[in-house]
């Protein structure tokens, strides 16, 4: 990447399967920075994506930011952010607001900070655990990839709050809006729905606020 450097870097000579619809595995065999825990963060979120035939890969994310990342991470791998002539409707969420939020505490200004925060915020919108739906292994690896890349953001979550609930208190504490039901979290009737360990359920489907 020449915004950032990234570590480690992909064997000389290696060729790279031309998939339309790659998977994980393969994502990451193409990738120049495999040992980068970024990488790992856009491959599980452009597969992810791709699974659940998603219309935009990572949401809001221009084509020509989307084709440099590509070109970055996964040289040789075609794809397309939008893959539909038509865009998918405006969705009523906090898309916008949780990609402010994490514009603004990112460690990096560079290009790399700014992919990385469009995909945690597109992902965030899904159902499941975020770790789940960044298509990452464990929460452990998410707790890292923000701690290294939103700092001042991560310290903030002192009792390892669940991410997705973490994020939509900071954005309804920013927009002055009383959720909570107790004046702290170890008073809170719901403290188990904030803090409990993020297990995959029989369906593997939990709710968007995880």
């Amino acid at each position: 990447m020449q915004a950032e450097r990234l570590r480690s870097v992909r064997p000389p000579g290696m060729t790279v399967a031309r998939a339309r619809h790659p998977d994980y595995a393969e994502l990451m065999r193409a990738s120049r920075f495999p040992a980068d825990l970024r990488t790992a963060a856009f491959a599980g979120v452009i597969t992810q994506a791709l699974a659940l035939h998603r219309d935009t890969l990572i949401r809001g994310m221009t084509e020509r930011s989307f084709q440099s990342l590509m070109r970055s991470c996964f040289p040789g791998v075609q794809l397309r952010n939008d893959r539909l002539a038509t865009a998918e409707s405006p969705a009523v969420d906090e898309f916008d607001d949780l990609l402010t939020l994490l514009l603004e505490h990112r460690a990096h200004d560079g290009e790399v900070g700014k992919w990385l925060s469009f995909a945690i915020a597109s992902a965030a919108m899904q159902e499941n655990h975020l770790w789940q739906d960044m298509g990452l292994p464990n929460r452990s690896l998410l707790s890292q990839l923000l701690r290294e890349n939103y700092p001042a953001l991560a310290a903030r979550n002192t009792g390892d709050m669940k991410w997705k609930k973490f994020f939509y208190r900071q954005l309804c504490e920013r927009a002055g809006v009383m959720i909570c039901k107790s004046p702290n979290c170890a008073q809170c009737c719901d403290y188990a729905l904030c803090f409990s360990a993020e297990l995959p359920d029989a369906g593997g489907i939990r709710s968007r606020r995880s």
